[in-house]
């Protein structure tokens, strides 16, 4: 198919829940993509946060190739070793305790929201628990997720929601303070902001959060979808705050392509929780998609990939803040590790800088308000952070 039967046929036969760029992408190879039309993009926006390890990366497909030749799908009614592997890997990751594994991040959260509200139900056997979550924040699309996405342009149409909870501002402690009270089961954030800006929490702010759920015995849910996975040089960005959650939330890179979500929890919310019959999933944790997370794990290890991201991010941010000095079009520059924001000024859209982007052979996408996002593959190297900077110091 060429592009325009593609582009006609999609927006035929498709719900039209997304604008789409103008681009019809048939492969990709590295950093890089192609259209149908064999032209090359270098690609800085990863499927969002997705394909850490980029296209095609050596032992990755052969990974899967090996699982379709075995069994892809069984159930969660048996065993299988994907399963197993992928467990032990993820688990000892995060030092937690226990792993459900998920189709995606918005059924991630809702499996994190169902099992602090069972925490809370098997203390007191009451149904009038809240959930303080964070302005500004996103946590997914479905019912559950979407009533803790701190966003009245996404929850206004799908209201009512699910009830019980209240919005505080993301790192101010003292709002969070305000709103906690006898019934409060848990608080829900990103650790890195992603939709809603790219805003890393402060340190003060995350350790203070913790803080309050030790005092009161409250969990903390640290939503790590887009910020995992060894986006900010740890595989997980809490480990740079001295903090643990109580549940943890992730998908996107966890599978580098492969639909899987997963959450976590500690010991002490896993004993007394969610039971059998709380929770299920048909596909969730299948022996392809777990085939998918052993090998990013150990692909992950093999490379040294978090120190690489730790050097290279390094490097980004020199080149972000040189351009942002550049451009009075430029407000602010922010962000951790390979997951970084440049906010732009009203008489600059982003729309119109990711068009021209995209006409000049860069794949870049916005986050909430109007900042630049960037989160591209962690293989990334220094040649490819000039060519992506040198593109959009035109477009600026």
């Amino acid at each position: 198919m060429n592009h325009t039967d593609i582009v006609n046929d999609v927006e035929k036969y498709v719900l039209h829940t997304y604008n789409r760029f103008p681009l019809a992408i048939e492969s990709g190879q590295g950093m890089r993509v192609k259209d149908v039309d064999g032209k090359e993009y270098l690609d800085f926006m990863a499927g969002i946060a997705v394909y850490a390890l980029g296209y095609h990366y050596p032992g990755y497909d052969e990974a899967l190739k090996d699982q379709i030749d075995k069994i892809i799908h069984t159930s969660n009614l048996y065993y299988h070793e994907p399963l197993a592997r992928a467990a032990k890997a993820v688990v000892e990751s995060t030092g937690l305790s226990k792993v459900f594994f998920t189709n995606s991040g918005a059924e991630a959260v809702e499996g994190a929201l169902k099992a602090a509200r069972k925490y809370a139900w098997l203390k007191d056997g009451k149904n009038d628990h809240e959930i303080i979550a964070m302005a500004s924040s996103f946590h997914g699309r479905s019912v559950g997720a979407l009533s803790v996405t701190g966003n009245d342009h996404y929850q206004e149409p799908f209201r009512p929601l699910m009830g019980g909870v209240k919005f505080a501002e993301f790192n101010n402690l003292d709002s969070v303070k305000s709103l906690v009270n006898e019934s409060t089961c848990a608080i829900i954030l990103e650790t890195v902001q992603g939709e809603g800006g790219i805003h890393p929490a402060d340190p003060a702010f995350l350790q203070g959060v913790r803080r309050i759920c030790d005092e009161k015995d409250i969990l903390l849910i640290l939503d790590e979808i887009q910020c995992g996975m060894g986006r900010t040089g740890t595989m997980w960005a809490f480990e740079q705050y001295g903090v643990k959650p109580d549940i943890l939330c992730c998908a996107k890179a966890l599978g580098c392509g492969v639909p899987v979500g997963a959450f976590v929890l500690n010991e002490k919310t896993a004993k007394s929780s969610l039971a059998p019959g709380d929770h299920g999933t048909t596909y969730g944790g299948n022996p392809f998609a777990l085939a998918a997370v052993d090998a990013v794990f150990r692909l992950y290890k093999e490379a040294d990939l978090l120190n690489h991201v730790q050097e290279i991010s390094v490097y980004l941010a020199r080149k972000l803040d040189e351009l942002a000095a550049k451009h009075a079009s430029v407000k602010a520059h922010r962000g951790l590790g390979l997951i970084r924001g440049l906010d732009l000024a009203p008489d600059c859209p982003v729309g119109q800088v990711t068009a021209k982007a995209l006409e000049k052979g860069l794949l870049i996408i916005s986050a909430g308000g109007n900042v630049l996002r960037f989160v591209p593959p962690l293989i990334i190297t220094k040649k490819e952070v000039d060519e992506a900077v040198a593109i959009l110091d035109e477009c600026l």
